[in-house]
């Protein structure tokens, strides 16, 4: 089967050269995954806008409209001036294209003409909530492309793993209590966005279906390898889901300059490798991998070759930077069986 990416230059043009998250991130994963021919190997998705119609089944037309404003004025601070939430001039037409280009690879896993898809996208979606921005996020990608599967695709159940640094406060907000959507997030604990306790679990008919892994300062490799096997994996099996899609943030990389964690490119890949075998496991190998955070340039293109590499059969792990020079395992099996018990989890 297929390994596809969906890609627009137009993703470049959201840009503040002052900003961490600015166009060489991008540029830098297209020019690694050059270099090592990957894309040559790849199915390209065509990119087109989503639809204002779709959009607005999560964002609200007023915040919809605000960001298209911003932008036509020459752009700005999103919420207020100096924020670090920012609208370049082009910002609005290259979030619709993000969003679009979610959706592309979405639809071209769920109707087959590939198995595994990577949409590499700029701005970052999972901290847009539907009436507004922030977490350097304009339209929350991972949102829609998961709403697009279950109202145009017929997807009936629907999971989103995030294993961002940061916890995705947009996605758990627009899915908290929709029982179609399971969100699982894994992030550092104790910074930005301050939410993602353990005890968050969705609420009402969405009870249960939220499911978070907070975690300290210096879980690495292993660290994840366990939340995989201990709670991922049963969490995914008992809610079977059609689809699985992945907020896929580089930076709990041990050298990216916003966090503490300890990962590393052979972590990534691992994990990576794990969600892999869970969607071949439970919906056929649909699985869609949207780009977040990570602000280490060789850490974020390495960890995303490595996804490539592995869909594409390579079994090794072009990982330059290695292992963290002071590793840190601080440990989990307390929050592993505070999560299992709180969620009744077994196996």
């Amino acid at each position: 089967m297929a390994v596809a990416y969906a890609y627009d230059p137009l993703f470049l043009e959201h840009d503040d050269p002052q900003h961490i998250e600015r166009r060489d991130r991008l540029e830098r994963v297209m020019a690694v995954l050059e270099a090592h021919g990957v894309l040559a190997q790849a199915l390209a998705l065509p990119v087109a806008p989503i639809p204002l119609e779709r959009l607005t089944r999560v964002h609200r037309p007023e915040y919809v409209e605000r960001v298209r404003r911003l932008a036509e004025r020459g752009g700005g601070g999103l919420n207020f001036p100096g924020d670090e939430t920012y609208v370049a001039p082009r910002s609005f037409e290259a979030a619709l294209r993000a969003a679009g280009a979610v959706e592309a690879a979405v639809a071209a896993v769920w109707e087959g003409r590939a198995q595994r898809a990577f949409a590499l996208v700029r701005p970052p979606g999972h901290h847009a909530f539907p009436d507004h921005g922030e977490g350097f996020c304009l339209f929350n990608n991972v949102a829609l492309g998961a709403r697009f599967a279950r109202d145009e695709l017929g997807a009936r159940r629907v999971m989103i793993v995030d294993f961002d640094l940061h916890h995705g406060n947009g996605t758990q907000a627009i899915f908290y209590t929709d029982p179609t959507v399971f969100y699982l997030s894994t992030h550092q604990w104790g910074i930005y966005p301050g939410t993602g306790g353990w005890r968050e679990i969705g609420a009402g008919p969405g009870e249960g279906t939220t499911l978070n892994l907070p975690l300290l300062m210096g879980v690495g490799d292993r660290g994840f390898q366990r939340l995989l096997e201990a709670v991922i994996v049963p969490a995914a099996r008992r809610f079977a889901p059609d689809l699985i899609l992945v907020s896929a943030g580089y930076d709990p990389h041990w050298g990216d300059p916003l966090g503490g964690l300890t990962m590393t490119v052979q972590g990534f890949a691992a994990l990576t490798r794990g969600l892999t075998e869970l969607a071949d496991a439970l919906c056929g190998g649909r699985l869609v991998f949207v780009l977040e955070g990570g602000y280490h340039r060789e850490a974020l293109a390495y960890g995303v070759l490595a996804a490539f590499r592995l869909w594409l059969g390579h079994t090794d792990v072009l990982d330059p930077l290695g292992p963290p020079p002071r590793p840190e395992e601080p440990p989990i099996e307390s929050l592993i069986a505070q999560v299992r018990r709180l969620h009744r989890l077994e196996g």
